[in-house]
């Protein structure tokens, strides 16, 4: 039987990157566009690495605090199936988005203590989807991708009405327990399937996929 678990690989830089998450059983793919990233990539990239993703992957375009000519550009470009804001954004900013450019928007908030649960609780009721991940420190240069977990149990137990995907620190080792703990039926990782910051290894996606859809 298939797994309830989805899995999404960010940060593809490189078709074969791609081609080994759908082989492993991912669902979604995430193209990187901050320009700080060791995971960017440029509009011209990544328009040919979705072009050349299967079909039925959810293409999702990782953008921080993105002005509207700039999404304009990543959109008119790119053949994205969602949009996933990662920075500071407003939830008046999620749904202007989500409205301008008829896309599903995720919102991507860290999360470090209880308090920082309202805030997600603000987000919910005009994101699409929530990405719910480790607050990055405060010396951080990335807004995410550090590799760094947060107290699963905060969340145990924790629903909000839109779907929602679990990230921070997630590896083959840890993903079940974090599924066990949270309830989680989606998550999310880049930097652990890494043999170099931006470079997706096969083996490390395919351990990490049969971790989490072994549930």
């Amino acid at each position: 039987m298939p797994s309830n678990i989805n899995v999404k690989i960010c940060g593809v830089t490189r078709a074969q990157d791609i081609d080994a998450s759908v082989k492993a059983g991912a669902r979604y793919i995430g193209l990187n566009f901050f320009p700080k990233s060791p995971r960017f990539t440029t509009l011209e990239q990544a328009r040919d690495l979705a072009l050349g993703t299967a079909e039925g992957i959810c293409k999702v375009g990782l953008v921080v605090n993105p002005t509207n000519p700039e999404l304009d550009a990543l959109t008119a470009t790119v053949p994205l199936d969602m949009i996933q804001l990662h920075g500071s954004e407003t939830p008046e900013r999620v749904a202007e988005v989500k409205q301008r450019y008829g896309l599903p928007v995720m919102k991507a908030v860290g999360v470090a203590t209880a308090d920082d649960l309202l805030v997600l609780d603000s987000y919910a009721p005009v994101a699409d989807q929530l990405l719910v991940d480790t607050k990055p420190p405060k010396d951080a240069k990335l807004p995410g991708g550090n590799g760094l977990a947060f107290d699963w149990t905060l969340i145990a137990g924790r629903r909000w009405n839109v779907p929602w995907m679990l990230a921070g620190g997630l590896n083959a080792g840890t993903v079940a327990e974090a599924i066990r703990v949270t309830g989680a039926r989606q998550v999310d990782l880049s930097s652990a399937v890494e043999s170099a910051p931006g470079v997706k290894d096969a083996g490390l996606i395919q351990a990490f996929c049969n971790a989490a859809l072994a549930d």
